[in-house]
This record gives structure tokens, sequence and C-alpha cells, in this order.
């Protein structure tokens, strides 16, 4: 029987429900050996997160404001789940630890990661698992990047010690032994450096959603499920804003070709969404669907440059990067033609220095003209099997026009497997729609 790694979200150790629910899927498969827990997240809609509430700590550190009461929230909320299940574990120690600590005005990264600690310290007590702390074994370097192979060998050495075993996700530690986290929803990734280092046959990924949706249901209404999707075609819409997985979590499963598959906590039964090396696995066919996904985000800007022979003119696209690079500004895309260049940024990446950067631009690269557009919403329609398929393109653009949605911008990667479009904020929503009735039906 192989290994199976389960991480489980917020919603999934919300409460002392959700943790009955968390433990009797664990339990109905003597497989999922390596579980990896969040902070606990909301309970109902007016709740909070424990993350934010720990956040709120250290903003009330910084600014000399008292902060009892908001850790005492905290521990409460741990306190209670401890009383209802009757779980055996004296938390009070790990309280006051953590209390000493934030009298010493510790990192955010310290204050934030006590989420997963307490939670993966509660949960290992209620499954009777062991519990390994990931301090020491999630390795950073000294610039905060992950140390991926000695995280890798780290703990695989440790986990060959336990044959069971809770870890807290969402943090490790620095070549000093602090703490430090991986961005919001890091825990994915903890999750898929665990199912590498044990060699797991899957990597369950455990939510309050069944899978990804074809279509964000907030814009498109009962959208249809995805049941097998390549990592490649995750890849790109979780880039494209589709958040059901954190996007760093894919490359260490992709690396052993382990297969991730996203399940629902509260529909244990349902399958959900299976990601996988390719587009079919044995036992999860997969229609002939030419679209994938669709995901995309609004708020870009694209400033298109310009310049006549540019093609001829050695290092000119070298100059622009280095031009975002002064300005610690990250590009998203750089769709070009024989002498024209755009450059599309998130509007939160250039705020407030999009002047200095278009002067940076006619100074030194000096352009025939600069055009600056907007208020940009970006769409990528991914499917693995579109380049084999005629007519893709045509469809979707028929299907824009007949929305009346002018497009401001096209760019497709080598691989052909999404095609990408601008268009006006204000005709997102629409051009979804479109897209998705075009090559899904209502």
């Amino acid at each position: 029987m192989g290994i199976k790694v389960a991480k489980f979200g917020g919603s999934s150790v919300a409460d002392g429900i959700q943790l009955t629910k968390m433990k009797n899927i664990i339990e109905a498969d003597p497989a999922r050996r390596y579980i990896v827990v969040s902070a606990p997240g909301k309970r109902f809609d007016s709740d909070n997160k424990i993350t934010d509430l720990l956040y709120l700590c250290k903003t009330h550190i910084d600014h000399n404001l008292p902060y009892d009461q908001i850790f005492q929230v905290v521990a409460d909320r741990f306190m209670a789940v401890e009383i209802n299940l009757g779980i055996d574990v004296d938390l009070t120690k790990y309280f006051d630890e953590i209390r000493d600590n934030l009298r010493k005005n510790p990192s955010a990264d310290y204050i934030a990661s006590r989420g997963e600690y307490l939670s993966a310290i509660l949960t290992s007590a209620f499954l009777g698992y062991d519990f390994v702390d990931t301090t020491g074994l999630i390795q950073f370097d000294s610039k905060g990047r992950l140390k991926t192979e000695e995280t890798n060998q780290a703990l695989k050495a440790e986990l060959a010690n336990h044959e069971r075993a809770v870890l807290p996700g969402f943090y490790g530690s620095d070549p000093e032994g602090n703490v430090k986290t991986f961005s919001r929803g890091g825990s994915d990734i903890t999750g898929a450096l665990v199912a590498r280092a044990v060699e797991a046959e899957v990597y369950e990924n455990w939510t309050d959603v069944s899978g990804f949706l074809i279509a964000d249901p907030r814009i498109v209404k009962n959208p249809k499920q995805i049941d097998v999707i390549s990592y490649k075609e995750l890849r790109e819409l979780s880039y494209m804003g589709a958040s059901v997985l954190h996007e760093d979590a894919i490359y260490p499963a992709r690396v052993n070709n382990i297969p991730i598959n996203i399940r629902n906590t509260n529909d244990p039964d349902d399958p959900g969404t299976m990601i996988t090396d390719g587009v079919r696995e044995a036992g999860c066919e997969e229609s002939e669907r030419v679209v994938t996904g669709i995901a995309g985000s609004k708020d870009f800007t694209v400033v298109a440059l310009y310049k006549n022979m540019m093609s001829s003119e050695k290092g000119f696209v070298r100059r622009i990067l280095g031009i975002l690079d002064d300005y610690d500004i990250n590009f998203e895309h750089l769709p070009s033609g024989i002498d024209t260049v755009s450059v599309v940024m998130s509007n939160k990446s250039i705020e407030g220095q999009l002047d200095e950067v278009l002067d940076a631009f006619q100074s030194r690269l000096q352009p025939d003209s600069i055009d600056v557009i907007q208020d940009i919403a970006l769409i990528a329609t991914v499917g693995q099997r579109m380049d084999r398929r005629p007519g893709t393109c045509a469809k979707l653009f028929a299907a824009l026009a007949d929305a009346k949605v002018n497009v401001r911008m096209i760019d497709q990667g080598s691989s052909e497997m999404n095609i990408i479009v601008g268009v006006e904020n204000q005709d997102f929503e629409k051009a979804i729609h479109a897209i998705y009735n075009a090559f899904i039906g209502e």
C-alpha cells in the first residue's frame, strides 16, 4: 500500500466539528499517514481566522498597544476545541511559551506561524499521531528563499523515524533558526514538500470545495467541475487567479510525478479534482473538452513601446527589464511585434511609480512613441488540447465579438496551452461569461 499525504486547510480544522470530520477521513484510509494542517480558519462569516488575529497581535506590539486580549481570543479558540473533543494535551504550557516570546517583540513570521504550530499539536493529540515541528526541516536561505533539496533531505530523514505524523504547514526556519513563513496559503507548499519527501502515492489537499471549477462561480453560475487537470494547466490557471491551491505547491509534487487530489472535507465522497502529469490517468477519463479552465483578474497597466527598426537594435528588451528591475517591478507578460513591445504590469506593482517608469523608458530607450492603457483585465483560456483543435482562437474571438467586448491585447505562449486576452475592467465578467458559454455551454 502506498503512502498518502493529506493537507487540511483552515476551514477543515476550524473547530471540533470539522476536526471530527477530518479524523473520520483519515481513519477511513490507513494510507493517510502524514498529515499537514493549517491554522484554524473561520467558523462562520463574521468570525476571524486565527492567523489574522495573530498578525493583529504583532501590529499592536509594534505600536505599543495592549495585545493580551487578542491573544486570549486565540488561546480560547484552541482551549474550546481541546475541551469539546476531550483531547489529552496541556495547551497551557504552549500558550505560556508563546506569551513569553511575545514580550520580546518577535518577528511577524514567528507570531503568524503559531496558529499552525498549535493546530498541529492539537491535531496530533486528537489523532494519536506524532507531532513533528517543521522548524529546521523546511529550510530557507538568508534571503528567504526555500532551499528545496536541503528541505527534501531533512524531511526524508526525520519522517523515516515516524510511522504516522502531523506537521504544521506554512513555516520553516532560516539558517539562524528563526521562524520563516511562506506567503499566505503556504501550508499547501508544506504538504507538497512532505509528499515528495516520503515519495507519496498521492498528495490530498482537503479544503471546503470539491476541486477546481472551470470558471469562477462568483461570475458564472454553477460552473462545471474539472475532473482531471495537468500540472501545466493548473500552473497557468493558478497564476491567473484560480486560488484553490497555492501555485508554488505544484513544483514539489511535479518533480516526483505525485498526483495532487483536491478534496472537500464537507463532502468526502466527492472524488474532487485530480492533478496529474498529463490530462489522462487510468480510471480518470476526462471528456474531449478543449478548454480546461478560464481564469483572470483585473487592474493591469499595459505600456506599449514603438520604435522603428526595434528588431535590429540589440539589447532593447534587456534594457526594458533592467528598468523594471531598478524599480522592483515584475512584469506579467511581454507580447511583442517587429517594432513594438508591450509591457504588462499589475497596478499594484507599479503603484505610485508609473510616471517615473515612463520617464525612464523615454530617456533610456528613446522609443518613437509610448502608449499607456490602464484598467485592463487579463483573462486566460487554458486547455492542453487547444493546439490540436483548429478554430479555437476563432471561436474565442467570435464569442467576445458577439458579446461586444473589445480586446485590447492578445498573448499566447509557445506551448499553445493558453490564450490570454486583455479587456477593459468593465468587460471582465462579460468576457468570462462569453468564453465559458462558447466552449462549455450554459
